[in-house]
């Protein structure tokens, strides 16, 4: 079996947010970049399921160099090879065209993505990778079993639970439950060094979608107090202030 597992390298959850270029870019200085958690979820079922020599896992992101040490630490956690393709991701359709390309000229059984990635939250690209490839798309998934050439996954719905069964290929977007992030341990650091990895230039395409500007929330404001007997004092506050009644 083969698999894809698409990999997206975000900025920590800890890290300072700032933009420059009048707020039209996003400031990476002293940033410090990760393997999008989610994508690790995906990473850690994908190896899973091909243990034992039952088939490779590839990992894939589109990214300029600076995004090769996330791409080493996904071999280091255990895939087997790994694709870059050499350009900034726009968008994520820019991203789902260049996957879907790679793909078309190299055929996978399962494709997995995280639900999302962490710094635009979109859970886009994965649905996209799929109509570009005419293949079915299950998003959110808690549970993903494999037997022969059939894939069933599960997912939380409101009220219950979701069990779809369907034929391979599929494209699937991890959340947490579907495996545990495994970390890398110092055999697999050395053995990333001398895997695989794949540099492709980008197909080109028209972009759909530009950046006007970034903003950062607003400041919280002060805290306001009102004693529990001037209920009136509280009702005025939360029309006239907070307005949100």
């Amino acid at each position: 079996m083969k698999i894809l597992v698409c990999i997206s390298n975000v900025p920590d959850t800890t890290t300072k947010i700032t933009f420059s270029e009048n707020n039209t870019q996003f400031n990476t200085t002293g940033v410090q970049f990760i393997l999008n958690p989610y994508d690790e979820i995906a990473l850690a079922r994908a190896i899973e399921l091909t243990e034992g020599g039952n088939g490779s896992v590839t990992v894939i992101n589109v990214g300029e160099v600076n995004t090769e040490p996330t791409v080493r630490k996904a071999l280091a956690i255990g895939a087997t090879d790994a694709v870059r393709i050499n350009a900034k991701p726009h968008d994520a359709w820019f991203v789902a065209y260049q996957v879907a390309q790679y793909v078309k000229a190299n055929p996978f059984d399962l494709i997995l993505t995280g639900r999302e990635s962490i710094d635009y939250n979109g859970a886009k690209v994965g649905g996209m990778i799929a109509e570009l490839l005419d293949l079915p798309s299950v998003s959110i998934i808690k549970k993903l079993e494999i037997e022969g050439t059939n894939v069933t996954v599960e997912r939380e719905i409101e009220g219950g639970k979701e069990v779809l069964t369907m034929p391979l290929p599929i494209v699937a977007g991890c959340a947490e439950g579907v495996a545990e992030p495994k970390i890398p341990n110092m055999r697999g650091i050395m053995s990333a060094r001398t895997k695989p990895l794949t540099v492709v230039e980008p197909v080109e395409i028209k972009t759909h979608s530009e950046v006007i500007s970034y903003e950062t929330p607003a400041p919280r404001g002060q805290v306001k107090l009102v004693p529990a007997d001037e209920v009136a004092k509280l009702v005025g506050l939360l029309h006239e202030e907070a307005r949100v009644i």
